[in-house]
Formats: structure tokens, C-alpha cells, sequence
């Protein structure tokens, strides 16, 4: 016994033994306090997980208030602009109207014989009717309301009416394959809208690069094809006009750019009010755009207007053209409509037909009475689509 207790051996195992008791114990203090400092990092962690989570639905909550009371705000002003420019639209396009009358007027009672002072009156009417078109697209966009027709007019003099609203209208060409009629209700709108289009092609491709409207027949009702020779549009450009033109619902006009690029805003605005539809989704032939309106059998007619003679006077009188063609008449004011809209109507006549036999090749380069005529001409033969009497009611007419 005394020997085991002199072993040194013993001793140290001993004493290993102790160490590692002691270090047992001291481990399982300090787990036991990981264990609890861990529960409790558990806990703070979920509170601020809760916390998180409480946070975040405030947040949406905010957000979603935000949302509705700024588009309330958005709408409210939108709402509020609109109303002011329909207001000065509606404004803008009686002047326009009255200016237009006093045109006619003394180009037709006073200094019709004058071919000179003709052709600046028919270059006076010919911006007016610019401006007036975009006062109707404005309005348009605004929810106003372009009028309503009395009487039918043909597709082609709707699309004569149409170039005769543009800047460059000396280089559209009409290309006409039926003998139907637009209905009245749908006239203005129909020639508004391919004023837009012919205004866009006629601006995005080369000067004196020709502008053609095929005017055709489809299953469905009345196809008019615009092809233009620019350098077509991008698929950007194509998405965007693709959701103006297929818009169901009101267009923000504060969306449209500044300075406002409103053409397919304006020609899908109409086109979803009065059952029509329009696509620049094509390539044309001479590798631009082309752009279509269908015009679907409910609003044509296969009541043509009938052409009525006219008087004409010699070459460079203002019953006759050097188209070699007869004209309309000149405008009559009938009154006035409920609201103080001039109420006008004009003879039906014969549009214009360039004669074949007339080469521009052969006449001066510079006369003026040549210009004078020619540019009366037109301006007169693309009376007939604008000329019918507008009329007040419903928009919903």
C-alpha cells in the first residue's frame, strides 16, 4: 500500500484525472452559458424578425397610400389640364373655322380672279387648316368631341381632305380602288387620323420622296395603305405605337414627350372611340413605313355622294383648275349650331384629277399663275371631305 502511495506514477494520473474533471466542469458551465447566450440571440433575433416584419407591412401600407393618393393627385390634374385645353381647343378650332369661312370668302367674292393673291389665300387656308387639325387633335386627346357630319363622304375625297391638312401635301399620291363612302358620323374622325399618319410619313422619309395611299377593298370593309420610302422605325418605335394605337382607355397626355409627339396618341384615341383600327406594324415597299386604317363595314355606306356640275370660268378663274378638272363650289354658311360653331355646307363637286397630258416638264419653272392655279386647285378639291356641316349632340352619336 505504502508502495502505490510512493508510485509516482499514480500521482500524475492522478492529478490528470483531477485536471480533467476540473476541465469537464469548467466546459459544461461554459456550454451551458453558450447554450443560454444562444437561446437568448434566438430570441432577439426573432423579435427583430417581428419587428422586420412589422416594419415591412408599414412600409407597404405607406407605399400603397402613397400609390393611391398620388395617382389621385396625378388623375385629378390630368382631369384638370384636359378640361382647360378642351376648353381653348374648342376655342381655337371656332376661330379656326371662322378664319377658314372669312377665306373662302374673299378668295371666292372678292379676289377670285387674281390668281396671284389666290394662291396666297389658298396658302393662308392651307396653314389654317394645319392648325386646325392639331387643335382637333389636342381636343381629341382631351376627350373632346370632333363634331358630326350631316352627310357622307367618299374614301377618296376623306383622303383628299386628309392631305390637304399636312405641310407637305404636294407629295402624297391617291391611289383609289372602290366607290363606297365614309359614314357621316366617322368622316372627320377617319380624315384626322390619316392626316396624322400622312403627317408622320411625310416628315420621317426624304424630301420629294413620293407618299402613296392605296385605297382598297378587304373582306372585312375598306383598307387605306400608306407607304412612305424612309428608313423605317425601330422595334422600340413599333411597341410604342403599337400600345397608343391599341389603346383602350384614356391617353396621359404628360406621357407624350416634350415637345409631345401626339400622332398615334391621337390616332388610337379615335380609332378605339369610333370602332376603327390603325397599325404602322408593316414595311412598305420601298423599304419605310406602312401604316393601315381598317375601316370596318359599319362605318361605310354605298351612298356616294354625287358629283354636281360647276361653273367655269376661263384658265385662271376660281371655278376651274389647271388639273383640268372641276371644282367644288365655294363654301355657303348655313348658320350657326347650338353651341356657336359656324355651320357651313358646299356644293358636292368632282375632285381634281391631274390630266395626263399635262407634263410639268413644259410649263415655266417659275410662273406664278401656274403655282396660283395649281396650288388653288388642290386646296379647293380637298374642300369637299371637311365641308359638310357639322353639327352639335352626343358623343355618343
Amino acid at each position: 500500500m505504502t508502495s502505490l502511495i510512493k508510485d509516482p506514477l499514480l500521482w500524475v494520473l492522478l492529478g490528470v484525472l483531477i485536471i480533467a474533471v476540473l476541465a469537464v466542469m469548467r466546459a459544461r458551465r461554459t456550454n451551458m452559458a453558450l447554450r443560454k447566450q444562444s437561446t437568448e440571440l434566438r430570441a432577439h433575433r426573432d423579435g427583430l424578425d417581428a419587428e422586420r416584419l412589422r416594419l415591412h407591412a408599414e412600409y407597404q401600407n405607406l407605399r400603397a397610400e402613397y400609390d393611391r393618393a398620388l395617382a389621385e393627385v396625378r388623375s385629378t390634374a390630368e382631369s384638370e389640364t384636359k378640361d382647360v385645353l378642351r376648353a381653348w381647343m374648342r376655342t381655337l378650332q371656332v376661330l379656326a373655322d371662322e378664319q377658314q369661312r372669312s377665306i373662302s370668302d374673299l378668295a371666292r367674292l372678292k379676289y377670285g380672279n387674281d390668281p396671284k393673291i389666290l394662291a396666297d389665300f389658298m396658302t393662308i387656308d392651307h396653314t389654317n387648316s394645319q392648325f386646325g387639325r392639331r387643335a382637333q387633335g389636342i381636343a381629341a386627346l382631351c376627350g373632346g368631341w370632333l363634331g358630326r357630319r350631316e352627310v357622307a363622304a367618299s374614301v377618296y375625297d376623306v383622303a383628299r381632305s386628309a392631305q390637304g391638312r399636312i405641310r407637305h401635301f404636294d407629295r402624297v399620291q391617291i391611289h383609289s380602288q372602290v366607290n363606297v363612302a365614309v359614314a357621316s358620323t366617322a368622316v372627320e374622325p377617319v380624315a384626322v387620323v390619316l392626316a396624322e399618319l400622312l403627317d408622320n410619313a411625310t416628315n420621317y422619309s426624304a424630301p420629294g420622296t413620293p407618299v402613296e395611299i392605296n385605297i382598297q377593298s378587304v373582306p372585312t370593309g375598306v383598307c387605306l395603305i400608306i407607304d412612305d420610302a424612309g428608313l423605317g422605325i425601330s422595334q422600340e418605335e413599333k411597341d410604342r405605337a403599337s400600345a397608343l394605337l391599341n389603346t383602350q382607355g384614356p391617353v396621359s397626355i404628360t406621357s407624350l414627350g416634350s415637345p409631345p409627339r401626339v400622332g398615334f396618341a391621337v390616332a388610337g384615341v379615335l380609332a378605339a372611340r369610333y370602332g376603327f383600327r390603325v397599325s404602322v406594324d408593316s414595311v412598305s415597299p420601298y423599304g419605310g413605313v406602312r401604316a393601315v386604317i381598317l375601316l370596318p363595314e359599319s362605318l361605310l355606306t354605298q351612298e356616294v355622294p354625287q358629283p354636281a356640275p360647276t361653273a367655269t370660268t376661263d384658265s385662271d378663274g376660281p371655278e376651274s383648275s389647271s388639273y383640268g378638272g372641276p371644282v367644288p363650289s365655294p363654301v355657303a354658311i348655313v348658320g350657326k349650331t347650338a353651341g356657336g360653331l359656324p355651320k357651313r355646307r358646299r356644293a358636292v363637286a368632282v375632285v381634281p384629277q391631274p390630266d395626263p397630258s399635262v407634263s410639268d416638264a413644259h410649263e415655266p419653272e417659275h410662273s406664278s399663275e401656274v403655282t396660283a392655279s395649281r396650288l388653288g386647285a388642290f386646296a379647293r378639291g380637298t374642300l369637299l371631305g371637311r365641308d359638310t356641316s357639322i353639327t352639335e349632340g352626343s358623343q355618343e352619336q
